[in-house]
């Protein structure tokens, strides 16, 4: 084991959800009378937190219309949108061999802390996890905060930890704790982004993941 603990980033690493994303943020700015932003532009913005991506994609919008927002899209996500969100294929069968190996495991995504307890649950994951941080939990990447609240709840040092994810705000806020870093290159960023901050791969499918932890 070169590491004790192996970090996911949620969507467009381990869950298929970027689509899913995309429509219901679109269907979000439509019914709440703002301009809907490009499926590129909501790409871009997967990973951060919702409250940091709005201003980016909609420009200086009020307190009220980001709360409005935000209820909405959560609906179209969670209720709404029935657009398929799938476990990438071996996600599920990686989790499960590398806690049967004695790895500690984590998520932290930019997924609101309520977003990440639903599809845990749906898809059965939760109980792999030993620690768990939404966005609503820490400051939005790509600040390292959450990292280092995770880090100090499992008691492991930054070099004995991984970042796996599929944006550059996920191997950025590694890369600021020197915790070493691997890209995943089927997400919401090319290869030439994540290598900006230098990882120590780029894998094309999660199961190549147990090649480097």
């Amino acid at each position: 084991m070169k590491f004790r603990l192996v970090i996911f980033d949620w969507d467009g690493t381990l869950m298929d959800s970027v689509s899913r994303i995309v429509s219901s943020m679109q269907a979000a700015a439509l019914d709440c009378l703002l301009p809907v932003p490009s499926s590129e532009a909501v790409r871009d913005i997967i990973g951060l937190s919702l409250y940091k991506a709005f201003p980016i994609l909609f420009g200086a919008i009020s307190e009220e219309q980001s709360a409005q927002l935000l209820i909405v899209y959560r609906r179209h996500y969670l209720e709404l949108d029935q657009t398929p969100s799938p476990l990438f294929a071996g996600a599920s069968d990686t989790i499960k061999g590398l806690h049967a190996s004695g790895y500690q495991l984590a998520v932290a995504t930019g997924k609101q802390r309520v977003g990440l307890d639903c599809v845990l649950a749906d898809t059965q994951l939760g109980s792999y996890f030993h620690a768990l941080r939404g966005a609503d939990q820490a400051v939005s990447k790509p600040h390292p905060l959450m990292l280092e609240q995770i880090l100090a709840e499992l008691k492991v040092s930054p070099t004995d930890a991984v970042m796996v994810g599929d944006s550059s705000y996920d191997l950025e806020m590694a890369q600021a704790i020197g915790m070493p870093r691997i890209g995943v290159t089927y997400g919401v960023h090319d290869s030439i982004k994540l290598s900006v901050h230098q990882p120590l791969a780029l894998i094309d499918d999660i199961r190549q993941l147990r090649d480097w932890v």
